[in-house]
């Protein structure tokens, strides 16, 4: 009887109302696209971001998907955005699921077209590594993702 009595209040509730409480309800998370930018060497690209916390500021690139916009867009906005780098190839490696900040991470393995150009304001540095020269500061984290993105396009080309 309650339940028939809630779900007739819902259905006659106005639509706005219905939306918010919706959004109430519901579980909100952000998406964000991560580049492992290969180029023709095998080096990696790292960015050195200025508001990364600590010693960790050397990374993959990437960013958060706007509204509207496709994962890849997204992706290819951002490195122009940062770094001024086109793509030729953008390949989905995988996603990734992050439960403390509610996020879901998509990586595409790359292939650049051309080089590094002008940085903004939130990139310090911009340099390509040998897989086994990384920098010390860059996290754990950021080896799995740079490591399975390049044990899975292995893997997929076999």
């Amino acid at each position: 009887m309650f339940k028939k009595l809630l779900g007739a209040l819902w259905r006659y509730a106005p639509k706005s109302l219905r939306r918010w409480g919706v959004r109430l309800a519901e579980p909100r998370f952000t998406v964000t696209a991560g580049a492992v930018v290969i180029d023709e060497g095998g080096r990696i690209l790292l960015l050195e971001h200025r508001f990364r916390a600590g010693n960790n500021a050397w990374g993959i690139p990437g960013g958060f998907i706007e509204k509207g916009e496709q994962p890849e867009e997204a992706l290819r906005r951002e490195l122009r955005e940062e770094v001024g780098l086109e793509l030729s190839e953008a390949e989905i490696a995988f996603a990734r699921t992050l439960r403390k900040a509610k996020q879901i991470e998509i990586i595409f393995r790359c292939r650049p077209q051309g080089d590094v150009g002008r940085k903004n304001v939130e990139i310090k540095n911009a340099e390509w590594f040998e897989l086994d020269k990384l920098p010390n500061s860059v996290t754990k984290d950021q080896r799995q993702i740079i490591e399975r993105a390049l044990i899975d396009g292995a893997k997929a080309l076999d």
